[in-house]
């Protein structure tokens, strides 16, 4: 499995733009049969920060997905709002659920996660 994580920085009045778009590549994402997850976060629209978490199957199926119509047109249309990209592939050699917190600690968890 490949995990890509993408932070991006936009300029600010682009984000809202955008946005339909953000969601377009998303819901097409969700669609390609290697995809295990994909999620587009928009952190702070003053500040034009995205960040773009996705799980493939293996990296020659994430390389092919960005070699599409659909990422290229992604691409080109963020491209003239870009301020900067930090990408990053993880190989990951294997995953498990993450083990709740006793019961006493989950309304911290609850403050951390929401």
């Amino acid at each position: 499995m490949i995990i890509l994580i993408a932070r991006c920085e936009i300029e600010p009045a682009a984000v809202a733009r955008m946005q339909p778009m953000l969601e377009r590549t998303m819901r097409l994402t969700w669609e390609e049969s290697d995809c295990l997850s994909y999620s587009i976060a928009v952190e702070s629209e003053a500040a034009g920060v995205v960040t773009i978490v996705e799980r493939w199957r293996s990296e020659a199926a994430l390389l092919a997905y960005l070699a599409t119509p659909a990422m290229i047109e992604f691409h080109d249309a963020l491209q003239p709002a870009l301020i900067s990209l930090d990408a990053t592939i993880y190989d990951v050699t294997g995953e498990r659920p993450l083990p709740l917190p006793p019961q006493s600690a989950r309304p911290v968890l609850a403050l951390v996660s929401g």
